[in-house]
């Protein structure tokens, strides 16, 4: 187990340079075909892209392996909603990396037969279950935050002695609820709060904000390869580029990474 820890987070590390790669091929490619490039330029780079996928499936051979053992982890998380949407997330991802590894088969000449398409949407399918989990735990915790944040903002106040609300912002007085007219003033207000409170809880947790744009990013992808909502492959491209790099950047720096 001690020497399989390195040689994982090589391969991870490895495997997110690919995906870098290979998505700014896809962004390269997208930005010649509009200017009118050489097709055999072109062709050049969708062929290199195409090579660079080959590669990233190669070096992922044994990630469902990795996420089942996360799934087995995170069944003993305390709180129901962390439990059931990290473990539901990581279930998908092994079954995502085991149609990777049929996908890797039947390119590599290994089992010729194999329907890629069908496979390849039913990859799909399981990564966008994955996101959507990912996404619905961020939300989560961004709420869990949000409501300790404003309880804590409701405490200084009271310890301060002032009596409105967080911000300085009275309830009352024109434009309130109790005024003709009022109702709508005071819903903005209410929203434009709940967003300063929203930036304020992401400002202060890089790793949650990080994460929300990583995985935001990511839910493009399957959208688009599903046909769910088509965003061309320059959009494709730049969302799969930034999101590996935000990969990246949690190796680098791993105090980055959402816990």
């Amino acid at each position: 187990r001690g020497a399989w820890v390195p040689c994982s987070a090589q391969s991870q590390a490895r495997e997110r340079l690919c995906r870098a790669a290979q998505y700014a091929c896809s962004l390269l490619g997208h930005a010649l075909q509009r200017h009118g490039a050489s097709p055999e330029l072109q062709k050049q780079i969708r062929q290199l892209e195409g090579h660079l996928s080959l590669g990233r499936k190669l070096l992922r051979l044994g990630n469902s392996a990795d996420a089942l053992e996360s799934a087995k982890r995170a069944v003993h998380l305390s709180d129901v909603v962390l439990r059931f949407c990290i473990t539901v997330s990581h279930l998908n991802r092994a079954l995502y990396f085991a149609c990777d590894n049929v996908l890797w088969a039947g390119k590599s000449g290994l089992a010729p037969h194999v329907d890629q398409e069908k496979w390849a949407q039913r990859s799909f399918r399981y990564y966008l279950f994955s996101l959507i989990m990912n996404l619905s735990r961020d939300a989560y915790e961004i709420r869990l935050l949000m409501e300790q944040e404003s309880s804590a903002g409701s405490r200084r106040m009271k310890g301060s002695g002032g009596g409105g609300v967080p911000g300085g912002i009275e309830p009352g007085g024109p434009g309130g609820p109790g005024t003709p007219g009022g109702g709508l003033p005071q819903l903005a207000l209410k929203l434009r709060l709940r967003v300063l409170l929203l930036a304020r809880v992401l400002r202060g947790h890089p790793p949650l904000l990080l994460d929300v744009v990583r995985n935001a990013c990511d839910l493009f992808i399957p959208l688009d390869k599903l046909g769910l909502w088509r965003c061309g492959p320059g959009v494709v491209g730049l969302c799969g580029l930034v999101s590996s790099i935000l990969s990246i950047l949690t190796l680098i720096c791993p105090w980055l990474r959402l816990k």
